[in-house]
């Protein structure tokens, strides 16, 4: 076996694209659906809103609060989560994230007072909990970090693709389905869109493989290149340990920088369809269509930043100038809110610049961080950066409560990806451009 080994150790370009075109086929567009089907489950409560409000007598704070108190629970379990999965493997502990999430995403049809609002959101943030970090941790598995950038925002356009899909679906089911069976559109809604993260949680009981000496569809040769690029990247890192995951202070400093970011995260995705709404348009179907742009837009331009980046093999620039753009299509969101046009494009260009820093934000930590250490280290970075999503909402929900206007709340985001973007700077170059 380790003549095996020593023969491919310097194989050719091309088998090596071969191989890894080989694995980002079998695994990506899986994993891929599975994150927008959760990604989906998490925020349609932002359509939800849109009938679901004055049906309960809700108001923009309790909706806010609800939003975001789904971030409690993410909190509370994700470092768990993410050790429990190093520990048994993802398969199984995947499949137990999607099934358990599905579940209490449809009980939210159930919901009658802000009390049951928010212990649903708060239980389903704690079923969800491991599903990011567990797969961005499961990706170092089978790719080394100078292919990871591409990887992770081919990943994370489920975000994106969540909004393409979810933003007209959404609409036609609170449409379609309104007053069937006694049930309001805003209740079909959570119950048929959890179908999906059903069906595929027993798909990745049958589907998904635990690493790469599992994988049944690779060859030993194959396995064998794999495994070697794997080691040879963990052997530049010096965090390995779990507890090297709580007590790096790049790992902290990450944790900052991330929050910052899933302030316009969350921004975008429990707000682009009120913001929308501010713009003119009334009907639920409509508002889920104009969604649509600014998340195929940016979609696009994950993928496309993503493989600049690793072509380059330089990560900070690759963060702050997206995010930056994104900070120019907030503020003029704001400047031009009443003009549809506008506002439908500069919603664009903030869209474009909070996911491109996402999506490029995990090529930091997947660099710094290998083995037991990865596994914490991604968790406590998602699980401190998300509290943001609790932030996020509420305060927005009480900027407007207050103040009657969502400019002051748009400000904030702006400012909040500003942040972001500039302290990804602090990160020494060093780390992370290999």
């Amino acid at each position: 076996m380790a003549q095996g080994v020593m023969t491919l150790v310097e194989p050719s370009i091309d088998e090596t694209t071969r191989v890894y075109r080989k694995v980002t086929w079998r695994l990506v567009p899986f994993l891929f659906a599975c994150y927008v089907a959760a990604y989906l489950d998490r925020v349609n409560v932002g359509f939800a809103k849109l009938q679901m409000l004055s049906d309960l007598q809700f108001s923009e704070t309790v909706y806010g609060l609800g939003a975001g108190i789904f971030f409690l629970g993410y909190f509370l379990f994700e470092v768990p989560s993410n050790m429990i999965l190093h520990k048994v493997g993802a398969r199984i502990w995947i499949a137990r994230v999607m099934l358990s999430w599905a579940v209490i995403s449809a009980a939210m049809m159930f919901v009658t007072s802000p009390t049951w609002f928010y212990v649903l959101r708060f239980l389903l943030g704690l079923a969800e909990a491991g599903l990011f970090p567990g797969v961005i941790l499961y990706l170092t598995y089978w790719y080394p970090s100078e292919r990871r950038g591409g990887i992770i925002a081919m990943f994370m356009t489920g975000i994106p693709i969540a909004g393409l899909i979810g933003g007209p679906v959404s609409g036609w089911i609170m449409n379609a389905f309104a007053g069937t069976g006694g049930l309001a559109g805003w209740q079909w809604l959570f119950l048929i869109e959890a179908l999906p993260s059903v069906v595929l949680g027993f798909c990745v009981l049958a589907y998904l493989d635990d690493g790469i000496q599992k994988a049944k569809w690779l060859s030993a040769d194959e396995k064998a290149l794999l495994a070697h690029n794997v080691a040879a990247d963990g052997a530049s890192v010096t965090a390995h340990r779990f507890r090297d995951g709580f007590t790096s202070g790049w790992v902290w400093l990450l944790c900052g920088i991330y929050f910052f970011f899933i302030m316009g995260l969350y921004g975008v995705g429990f707000w682009l369809p009120t913001l929308i709404k501010g713009a003119g348009v009334s009907d639920p179907l409509q508002i889920g269509l104009l969604t649509m742009l600014p998340y195929g837009a940016a979609a696009v331009a994950m993928i496309t930043v993503g493989r600049l980046s690793d072509a380059a093999r330089e990560r900070r620039w690759h963060i702050t100038v997206p995010g930056l753009v994104g900070v120019a299509g907030w503020l003029v969101s704001i400047r031009f809110s009443t003009d549809l046009v506008i506002a439908e494009a500069a919603l664009t260009v903030a869209t474009i610049g909070v996911l491109v820093t996402l999506a490029q934000f995990w090529c930091l930590p997947t660099a710094i961080l290998a083995g037991a250490a990865a596994a914490t280290g991604i968790a406590v970075i998602n699980s401190v950066g998300n509290l943001a999503g609790f932030v996020s909402p509420y305060l927005i929900g009480w900027i407007i409560d207050t103040t009657k206007s969502t400019s002051l709340g748009v400000y904030t985001l702006a400012a909040c990806l500003a942040l972001g973007s500039l302290l990804a700077l602090t990160v020494p170059k060093r780390l992370v451009n290999r």
